[in-house]
């Protein structure tokens, strides 16, 4: 029954493809931008398996339909501490990171097969598509870097990639130094390389905007990641994708998480704790049901006694997959050099957007008072309870805003930590930042725009004000449909009378009106504005 519905998915998702296919032609093309390379978080890369013997390649990451057997089968890994790298179990297999479309493929759509409910395998689509839209063009200004997010965030083979990487999009776009755009653990990638390769990334980085970075960690995270383990998709999609079991198994071996876990030398303004309810007996068997509370350094204990049976079967052997001390000595090394990172020279330009507005498990709960835990090997098999602190459902707001760097700007947008990556206020802020908006006067902190205007002083209780603005847009056909030759019009007038508190009265009139011109051949559409207010005091 499995194989006929997977058979049936696939079919309809053909025959989806085939009458959704539209034309890859792009209509508009910004010269004068500077290119952006989009660089993803954990679990933000397509990986692909390849066989030694064979050279066959097949996707293991992400993929919905046989996920889980692939995924075990091919991307389980184990920790070598001479190298720091978690090398593939299957001693046959290599992985690998696609790089068609100059490196964006890889962080699209994580899953290119799949059409139905796609929206959950989606990474930097949304915002891929809507920098085509400002004018950016794939390998010219447009640019993405995936990497096997297994590894620790200064492993040197991923590190020498991404100097690569800069070098070639240095040279695509014609010697214009790049744009960062960093989401989730990217961010702390990024940060390690500035501080490992400082002269790199100061000849080749013009900005670096950092979205939902957990500069200090993802506690609440990584403690459920590592002890009951992780799904990235909710919902019926579950059904296709890989369990949470298989998930916690990779992350157990994977550097990458443990450097997520909280920074020990950070001042929290809420300390995550892990909590137990325990039950203790004494020696005259008298037992008491005690709430008991670890801090960072103490909840080791917790995840080390948790785990020491954990084990996988892998080709009919019994593996011992426990809390790995080795790991987490090699991610205390990478957390102090994040602790000490500091931008090249102030020119680079930094900027920091973090979600705001949801629930964020931060300190997490085993057991209760009525249900104690009695032995810690049975709290991977215990549902959590959380106390949530302010975040993007991932990452604590306190978290991402210490970056501990020399920041332009710091703005919260309430959104969660996939879904503000599609956030038309994050497109807004970063189209300012990347000065892609022609728009000078806009207020990214306060998200307002702020329109100059000239004004006749006060004279015998006289003001007038006004303004005028010009800009260009670039139009979506579906939206606007304007006839050949054709200029649309509009105004608006708005009057007020106010009493005054002395008995006066004040007259307040405003007179705006704005003029669309026809699209113009480089896609664009002139837009005019003319504003004009009088107000008088009697």
């Amino acid at each position: 029954m499995a194989v006929l519905l997977e058979d049936i998915v696939k079919s309809v998702e053909q025959l989806l493809k085939l009458i959704s296919k539209k034309t890859q032609e792009q209509s508009y093309v910004d010269p004068t931008l500077d290119p952006v390379l989009f660089v993803p978080g954990i679990a933000g890369s397509i990986l692909n398996a390849v066989d030694s013997k064979t050279g066959n390649t097949e996707r293991v990451w992400v993929r919905i339909l046989g996920a889980d057997h692939e995924f075990r089968d091919k991307l389980w890994s184990h920790f070598d501490p001479a190298t720091g790298r978690s090398e593939t179990v299957d001693a046959d297999t290599h992985i690998e990171v696609p790089q068609d479309r100059h490196g964006l493929y890889a962080i699209d759509t994580l899953d290119p097969d799949m059409v139905i409910g796609s929206d959950c395998v989606y990474y930097f689509h949304d915002m891929i598509v809507e920098f085509i839209n400002w004018g950016y063009q794939e390998g010219t200004t447009l640019f993405g870097f995936g990497y096997d997010f297994r590894q620790s965030n200064r492993f040197q083979g991923t590190l020498d990639r991404l100097a690569s990487k800069l070098e070639s999009v240095y040279t695509a776009s014609g010697g214009k130094k790049i744009n960062i755009i960093s989401h989730s653990m990217g961010g702390l990638l990024i940060k390690c390389f500035m501080t490992l390769h400082s002269d790199i990334f100061e000849k080749y980085v013009k900005n670096w905007i950092a979205i939902a970075a957990p500069f200090r960690g993802a506690p609440g995270y990584v403690t459920s990641a590592f002890l009951n383990g992780s799904s990235f998709v909710e919902g019926w999609k579950q059904n296709f994708f890989i369990s949470k079991w298989s998930m916690q198994q990779l992350l157990l071996e994977c550097p990458s998480i443990y450097e997520l876990m909280a920074c020990l030398d950070f001042k929290w303004e809420n300390v995550p704790l892990v909590e137990i309810w325990r039950q203790k007996s004494d020696d005259d068997g008298n037992t008491t049901v005690t709430l008991e509370s670890y801090p960072p350094v103490e909840a080791i204990q917790i995840f080390t006694e948790a785990l020491s049976i954990n084990k996988v079967c892998y080709n009919g052997a019994d593996v011992a997959v426990p809390f790995n001390i080795e790991i987490l000595k090699w991610a205390n090394e990478t957390r102090k050099l994040l602790s000490s990172a500091q931008l090249p020279n102030e020119e680079i330009k930094f900027y920091n957007i973090y979600g705001t507005n949801n629930e964020t498990p931060h300190c997490v709960c085993y057991g209760s008072e009525n249900a104690p835990v009695t032995d810690l090997r049975a709290v991977p098999t215990l549902q959590a309870k959380y106390v949530y602190v302010d975040g993007d459902g991932t990452v604590p707001a306190e978290s991402a805003k210490g970056d501990g760097l020399r920041a332009e700007a710091r703005v919260g947008v309430s959104g969660d930590h996939r879904g503000i990556l599609c956030d038309r206020h994050v497109f807004r802020i970063v189209k300012h930042w990347l000065n892609a908006d022609h728009d000078p006067f806009y207020n990214p902190v306060n998200d307002y725009v702020v329109l100059p205007s000239a004004a006749i002083e006060m004279e015998r209780g006289l003001k007038v004000s006004y303004v005028r603005e010009e800009w260009d847009i670039i139009t979506d056909e579906e939206n606007i449909s304007m006839g050949k030759d054709v200029v649309l019009v509009g105004s608006i007038d708005v009057a007020a009378r106010i009493a005054g508190g002395g008995g006066g009265e004040s007259m307040e009139e405003a007179h705006a009106s704005f003029k669309v011109e026809q699209e113009n051949e480089e896609g664009k559409k002139h837009v005019e504005l003319n504003v004009v207010s009088i107000s008088t005091t009697a």
